[in-house]
């Protein structure tokens, strides 16, 4: 059963911004995957909810001419794995956000829902902190931006106030441009599941061999999405070898605070940490167009 109190449906980013002004108790649905399941185990009573589903400016993706591709937060996973400019740019995004669920939830889910759930097991979120993206948000006050890392304020919390809508994610072109990635989901089972940790690595090379930029992002390791800067100053400038895999995974695990869940120990998610940053980071190598010796 869904105690649903009240529901309004808004045709535009502005008419949903004046609904919320009009009702601060309620909260914003797309895809509703998430949200509906917290109504239907009675974790919202009387919810009241304002629809976005519909609002045709939330929705796509492109390319402006100084290169930043601009996804709509109405923009469904399926959507964004099968869009030409995500598999030609970003592959690496379109790979992590196939791997949400099982094919119901990506046909439905947003990507807009998935940041806005401030959830540290996000599969996007990884991708997208590697990726340095920026969040635009309209609200009453106008538009602003924010980057994706300043956006999660901790276990469940965004920086969006009541009254405001996330309307898009830009990843600029200097932060996709020649890089190589590879995400790696680790979980329990291989569909319909949360993460038990996230990778996901960036990678652009200098030569062949030589690593000129290194960007190394992970969920599930703290409370928040996080990126392992320690680890990608030790990486970048240096050869690419079997001797260098080993530190960075060693020195990632030096920057996490995973915790216990019944999921996994926070001694098992250090492990994970470990071998899936190495994992990853040899996969991203190799897209990069490295050549291993």
């Amino acid at each position: 059963m869904y105690d649903i109190a009240h529901y309004e449906e808004a045709h535009s980013v502005q008419e949903a911004v004046q609904l919320l002004q009009a009702h601060p108790r309620a909260r914003l649905i797309a895809g509703g995957s998430d949200l509906l399941i917290k109504i239907h185990e009675g974790k919202m009573p009387d919810a009241e909810l304002i629809s976005i589903h519909g609002i045709p400016e939330l929705k796509g993706i492109h390319r402006d001419e100084q290169g930043t591709i601009s996804i709509g937060s109405g923009t469904t996973f399926s959507e964004i794995t099968r869009h030409a400019l995500i598999g030609e740019h970003v592959p690496v995004l379109g790979e992590a956000v196939d791997k949400v669920g099982g094919p119901q939830i990506r046909n439905i889910g947003t990507i807009g829902g998935n940041i806005c759930n401030g959830v540290t097991s996000a599969d996007s979120a990884s991708t997208l902190f590697a990726l340095n993206a920026r969040l635009r948000i309209q609200g009453a006050g106008g538009m602003r931006e924010v980057a994706i890392g300043d956006f999660y304020l901790g276990p469940g919390r965004v920086d969006l106030r009541h009254d405001e809508v996330l309307t898009a994610i830009l990843l600029t072109r200097e932060n996709y441009e020649g890089f190589g990635g590879h995400y790696i989901k680790f979980a329990m089972r291989n569909a319909m599941d949360i993460a038990t940790l996230g990778c996901a690595v960036l990678c652009r090379l200098k030569d062949k061999r030589t690593v000129e930029d290194f960007r190394l992002a992970l969920g599930v390791a703290a409370p928040t999405p996080m990126r392992c800067l320690k680890t990608e100053d030790l990486v970048k400038g240096k050869a690419f070898s079997a001797e260098l895999l080993q530190e960075a995974g060693r020195t990632a695990v030096t920057e996490v605070n995973p915790r216990t869940s019944w999921r996994a120990s926070r001694e098992y998610r250090l492990q994970l940490v470990e071998e899936l940053s190495k994992r990853a980071f040899q996969q991203a190598f190799v897209n990069a167009g490295g050549e291993m010796v």
